[in-house]
């Protein structure tokens, strides 16, 4: 089986601070929900970034959709099938509209105007805000634009998800939600959570520690 993403001894450092990744190593198979565990500062956000491509390793390779990734033109495409959402929400929206925000991504991916909305809002009904779509971003609870951000995510269709801290921010009932729409998608994801109640979606969980993937206790 191909794996979707591949990291291979990966190491990384941010400019004058020690290796926060160093011989990282992990596989995403199809189907796979994996969690990735780790205490705070481990290097679980800074691996899903490298991912992505928002930072280059110094030593290793990432491996997405069967090919080696290098430069900017090869994470686009990553980026286009790997639906991000950042531990801090207020990273992605910037419309002055919710559905501004979560029509972005389908815009650029070619969807019309219409076809975009029409995503934004089936998107913004299944995390639970529908009628939001005139709300302002930055007047939102940090729950609410958690939510947001995700339905962004959900309206491109991505192959991958990558979920930072997802229910972070949320109520009770809103993390319920969530977590019950979670374990609906087809989408292979990568999960960093702190949260028991997200593991239970888990099929598989590993850890970073001292920089290498190790297995989760």
């Amino acid at each position: 089986m191909v794996s979707l993403i591949e990291v291979h001894d990966v190491a990384f450092a941010y400019p004058g601070r020690p290796r926060v990744l160093d011989g990282a190593t992990l596989a995403l198979q199809p189907g796979e929900r994996l969690g990735l565990r780790g205490d705070n500062g481990a290097g679980k956000s800074t691996l899903l970034r490298l991912i992505v491509g928002l930072g280059r390793p110094t030593h290793g390779e990432i491996r997405a959709f069967g090919r080696a990734r290098v430069g900017e033109a090869d994470f686009l495409e990553v980026r286009r099938r790997c639906g991000y959402v950042f531990q801090d929400p207020d990273d992605q929206l910037f419309c002055p509209s919710v559905l501004e925000d979560v029509a972005f991504g389908p815009l650029n991916l070619g969807q019309t105007p219409a076809q975009a909305r029409a995503r934004a809002r089936d998107a913004l009904a299944r995390v639970g805000l529908a009628g939001f779509e005139e709300r302002v971003p930055h007047a939102l609870s940090g729950g609410e634009k958690r939510l947001v951000a995700l339905a962004g995510v959900l309206a491109m269709d991505p192959e991958v998800l990558l979920l930072d801290e997802p229910t972070t921010a949320l109520d009770a009932t809103a993390t319920a939600r969530l977590l019950a729409l979670l374990a609906t998608l087809p989408q292979a994801m990568i999960l960093v959570s702190h949260d028991p109640r997200a593991h239970k979606l888990e099929t598989r969980a590993v850890a970073l520690h001292a920089g290498r993937v190790v297995p989760s206790s």
